[in-house]
């Protein structure tokens, strides 16, 4: 029995006699993923709506961009959950059906941060935004720091290159006097590259 996520293999190679044929073919399971098992946290599962028993839901006027209909029409939702007195509102659609599911669904999650606190879904989905923000500054910081670093090193290398020859030049009173090799003076000429 194969299932969908079974895969069969079957050699395609030009000597089919050493092949297995198709009917005693290998299947395996396969597992593929882009991060690594040791980064991987299991995240707390979406929280689950209150029971309506214990939601208030009214439908009121919607306000501010969406036209003329938004204005006229009850198609806003708020839901008030009563044992916690938590308010929510949602007008995110034109549609009161999508309203309503969208309105549940921002209930469970302030329901959920209310219970769980730090253990809740959307504080847990937040540390792990800040964490790879972090690491994306850090590693970018580090990048620009070790750039900056090469192109100091750089310009050393090339001040040290760019001292490119030292004339001898006589003193400015003796010049009748027969130039020797005790009377000059060096003079470094330093040229920035």
């Amino acid at each position: 029995m194969v299932s969908s996520n079974m895969f069969r293999i079957i050699c395609q190679s030009p000597l089919a006699r050493t092949c297995p044929r198709p009917s005693t073919s290998v299947s395996f399971h396969a597992v593929f993923s882009t991060s690594p098992a040791v980064l991987v946290k299991a995240m707390p599962s979406r929280p689950k709506a209150p029971p309506e028993s214990e939601i208030e839901e009214f439908y009121i006027k919607g306000s501010g961009p969406g036209g003329q209909k938004i204005n006229k029409t009850n198609s806003a939702v708020q839901l008030r959950h009563t044992p916690t007195g938590i308010v929510v509102k949602s007008q995110a659609t034109r549609s009161r059906e999508q309203n309503r599911k969208h309105a549940r669904e921002l209930l469970a999650q302030r329901v959920d941060e209310l219970k769980n606190g730090d253990q809740s879904r959307s504080a847990i989905v937040g540390m792990v935004k800040q964490k790879r923000a972090a690491s994306a500054s850090k590693k970018s910081r580090r990048k620009y720091k070790k750039l900056e670093e090469e192109k100091q090193t750089a310009d050393n290398v090339s001040g040290a290159q760019s001292i490119s020859k030292v004339e001898y030049e006589t003193p400015q009173g003796d010049q009748d006097i027969p130039t020797t090799k005790s009377k000059l003076q060096p003079t470094i000429t330093i040229q920035r590259v």
